[in-house]
């Protein structure tokens, strides 16, 4: 029997109309802002069926990018931050597409700067949200647990190797997911923990031959 959450009925703790098109946009930014690490110059957002259809009078566009400034879902600045972004010099565009393929409720943003960063990711209703993909890796964050985002060389062991820094740390391993564009070239791994993993073991992931990139995403507050 699946247990059911209060959040489940009555939403999150949130500024907005709407916990899918407001909350679960607010988180969808905000989990993209913690896997860039960086402010931008530029962003994209390209919003799908119902999200480009109601989303504007929902407060997703703001939404959207409270996140990616940073900003929680009980946040009163949420409402203001387009302006906040245009105070920061951060040019921000969107799109609206209509694709019977995406969800319901989903959205690409890009995130140009000193580097870029492409997320796909699904607001799936009373603030759940789902990250699905990471310039262009299939992935799962939810922000229900912390996280490893990590994209390397594909190459044997390295999954065995990670897997051994978090057993030293004696951390237990909710969910592994694997992806890869081509065999021997970049792949990545999203592996959501029970408990946060010490900057230690990071360090020793970064250490890795052909690691490129390694990201701690802490969960995010209900």
């Amino acid at each position: 029997m699946n247990n059911t959450s209060i959040f489940d009925i009555i939403g999150p703790i949130m500024v907005g109309p709407s916990s899918s098109h407001t909350a679960g946009a607010v988180r969808l930014g905000l989990l993209a802002q913690k896997i860039y690490r960086e402010t931008p110059k530029e962003i994209k957002i390209t919003l799908y069926n119902s999200f480009a259809k109601t989303g504007k009078g929902h407060g997703t566009d703001k939404g959207l990018v409270a996140g990616l400034l940073g900003l929680h879902v009980d946040d009163p600045k949420i409402k203001y931050s387009l302006e906040q972004a245009e105070t920061q010099g951060i040019i921000v565009n969107f799109l609206y597409q209509n694709d019977t393929d995406r969800h319901p409720n989903s959205v690409d943003i890009e995130l140009t700067g000193e580097n870029k960063l492409f997320v796909s990711g699904n607001s799936l209703g009373a603030g759940e949200i789902e990250v699905i993909n990471i310039n262009g890796f299939k992935v799962t964050l939810t922000g229900e647990y912390h996280t490893l985002v990590l994209v390397y060389k594909d190459q044997p062991g390295m999954m065995s190797l990670v897997s051994k820094y978090i057993q030293d740390y004696n951390i237990n391993i909710a969910s592994l997911l694997c992806d890869r564009k081509s065999k021997g070239q970049e792949a990545a791994m999203t592996i959501c923990l029970d408990d946060q993993i010490a900057d230690e073991a990071l360090e020793k992931m970064k250490q890795l031959p052909d690691m490129y990139l390694v990201r701690r995403i802490e969960a995010i507050k209900r």
